[in-house]
């Protein structure tokens, strides 16, 4: 989307702001509302689907929550969020900026503003918009795949243009991520896409079923083989095996697995006879890569097999505003298989989500939201209808605090420095040896 297509709501209760606004972005856009009264939001954007909406963060006490800005940004986040949202702040309310952000907000502006950033603000919005939607419109698959954050984008990027190919792919990240998500998606938007897409829990699998399993038996291989069964191999031909938790089989497995990549064909147990396969293989596995590294443990000349590509799967704690998609997802989901009427959510409900860590990931989320759907009594969630369960243990912390990443160090420290000073910018700031502008790009890189 270019400016010119673009459709713009301005909300503020200062008439000049409205005038200069509206006298600046006429000329450049296809329309461009004013509206003074914040109460008539829902109102506005009922009548038209505005691209971007600039709002101010503070009005004339028009709701008693401690800070209008952030109200009324969660007002159009339940109304409308795939509509972009510009916060207008003067330089005082800059940590309330810098939490809109975190609540979902694109970006923000400080008064007085320069015209030449208001419209390059706007118009790098729109092109961020234009190419998520030119993405996901090259992505077709059976499941849905959420996900706006810029870790989630490269994502995207990957798995566009290793889909088509043949290549063999290993899907990396920790539990409940979604790498089946990714492995569907890829077959899905694959040449193989109308063949069968057969999924394996190998990770699961004995010795013996290992090789029944994977690669079929005839009758009487052994005790319970009454009749021929074709192995997972074999019910793939033609389209995609899915191998899940990859990095749990033993050594004796990788062998006998590397044996049948090689060759392409597979020997049921109790035969004699090889029967060729044409697969494509797709792997997944939580186990950390210097693990697979390690040919102690995993074999070389099998990762060289599996992994012609990598896509990495970010953890939810990393995914920034997905987690706000992600549970409005969640919560339209099991309001509907409850037979619950649709839910809002109070301000300090994403806040708090966003403030767990999820060790589980999505999984987690999906199960918080799930519990949080069935106990609550009335159409708007708060955040004490948020309980995180106890089962889930975070590793992110001790994970973390051994790295030796830089962007992890530098991440950790900056997250302890917040906490520590309560969320305060300048004193985070100063703490950390750095201006309060960089402060806000790395606050804005990390997505915290």
């Amino acid at each position: 989307m270019v400016l010119k297509e673009a459709t713009i709501l301005v909300i503020d209760d200062d008439a000049d702001v409205l005038t200069a606004l509206r006298l600046l972005l006429k000329p450049l856009v296809k329309s461009v509302v004013t509206e003074k009264n914040p109460s008539n939001i829902n109102a506005q954007i009922e009548r038209t689907g505005f691209d971007v909406i600039i709002l101010d963060m503070n009005f004339n006490g028009l709701v008693n929550t401690g800070n209008e800005g952030i109200f009324w940004l969660n007002e159009i986040r339940n109304e409308r969020p795939e509509t972009a949202v510009i916060l207008m702040t003067a330089y005082a309310d800059i940590d309330l900026a810098i939490r809109g952000l975190k609540e979902g907000a694109s970006d923000f502006l400080m008064k007085p503003w320069k015209n030449e950033k208001v419209i390059e603000t706007i118009t790098t919005i729109l092109e961020k918009k234009k190419s998520k939607t030119t993405q996901k419109k090259h992505l077709n698959s059976s499941v849905d795949i959420i996900g706006e954050s810029d870790v989630m984008e490269d994502v995207f990027v990957k798995l566009k243009k290793v889909a088509p190919t043949d290549a063999n792919v290993l899907v990396l990240g920790e539990n409940g991520t979604g790498k089946d998500l990714i492995a569907r998606a890829l077959h899905d938007n694959s040449k193989r896409k109308n063949k069968p897409f057969v999924k394996v829990d190998v990770g699961a699998l004995t010795s013996t079923l290992f090789e029944s399993e994977l690669f079929g038996y005839k009758k009487g291989a052994f005790t319970d083989a009454r009749e021929d069964r074709k192995g997972r191999f074999e019910a793939a031909n033609g389209g995609t095996l899915f191998l899940d938790e990859i990095g749990n089989i033993s050594l004796g497995q990788q062998v006998r697995l590397l044996t049948v990549l090689q060759n392409r064909q597979v020997t049921p147990l109790g035969s004699n006879e090889s029967i060729p396969v044409d697969i494509r293989l797709i792997c997944a596995t939580n186990i950390d890569p210097s693990v697979l590294a390690d040919e102690k443990k995993f074999r070389k000349d099998l990762i060289y097999r599996i992994n012609t590509v990598d896509i990495i799967v970010p953890p939810l704690r990393e995914r920034g505003k997905d987690i706000t998609e992600l549970s409005r997802h969640f919560v339209s989901l099991y309001a509907e298989k409850y037979n619950k009427t649709p839910f809002t959510f109070d301000p300090g409900f994403i806040s708090k989500l966003k403030k767990h860590d999820f060790p589980g990931n999505v999984r987690e989320l999906q199960y918080v939201l799930e519990r949080a759907v069935i106990m609550t009594d009335g159409s708007v969630l708060k955040p004490e209808d948020l309980v995180f369960s106890s089962i889930e243990r975070s590793a992110t912390k001790s994970t973390s605090a051994t790295s030796l990443n830089l962007d992890d160090i530098e991440k950790n420290a900056i997250l302890t420095v917040l906490e520590k000073n309560k969320g305060n910018v300048s004193k985070s700031a100063k703490e950390l040896g750095i201006t309060r502008a960089a402060l806000y790009r790395r606050l804005d890189k990390y997505e915290l």
